[in-house]
C-alpha cells in the first residue's frame, strides 16, 4: 500500500498528484501554503518579502472579484489553505450571506498583527542580524 505523504516527492506535471501532495501534507508543510506577499512599506521595514497570514492581519485583495478591497483577516483555514476576510461576503440563493474563502496568494499583507510575542521577536531578531 502506498503512503499518503512522501517527503521525497519532487514534482509532477499531473494536477491530481499536485493536489494529492498538498492535501495529504502534514500541518508544518501546509502552513507554508498560507504565505502572502508584504506591502512595499513592510517589505522595506522588515526586510522580508512574504509572511504567513494570521488572524488579525490587515490585507488588501489584489486579484479576483473583490480586487482593491481592504479588510482584517477573520479566520484562517489550515485544512483548506484559505483565508476569510471581514466584510467579504457572497450571496447565497436563499438570500443569506456567507464569508468568501480567498486564496492567500491573492492577497497582500498591509498591516501585521504583532500582538503575538513570537512573531514580534522574529522581526526583532531579523533587525539585529541586518544591523550587524
Amino acid at each position: 500500500m502506498k503512503q499518503a505523504f512522501v517527503n521525497s516527492w519532487i514534482k509532477s506535471k499531473q494536477p491530481r498528484k499536485q493536489r494529492k501532495y498538498r492535501h495529504n501534507a502534514p500541518q508544518n508543510i501546509k502552513k507554508k501554503y498560507l504565505a502572502a506577499h508584504l506591502s512595499t512599506d513592510l517589505r522595506e521595514k522588515h526586510k522580508v518579502r512574504s509572511m504567513v497570514i494570521r488572524k488579525g492581519d490587515t490585507v488588501k485583495i489584489v486579484r479576483g472579484d473583490h480586487k482593491g478591497k481592504v479588510g482584517k483577516v477573520e479566520r484562517v483555514s489550515l485544512k483548506y489553505s484559505k483565508v476569510y476576510i471581514e466584510n467579504i461576503m457572497i450571496n447565497k440563493k436563499d438570500g443569506s450571506k456567507k464569508s468568501k474563502a480567498i486564496e492567500p496568494s491573492n492577497v497582500m499583507i498591509t498591516i501585521l498583527n504583532l500582538e503575538d510575542k513570537k512573531r514580534a521577536k522574529r522581526f526583532e531578531r531579523a533587525q539585529k542580524v541586518l544591523a550587524k
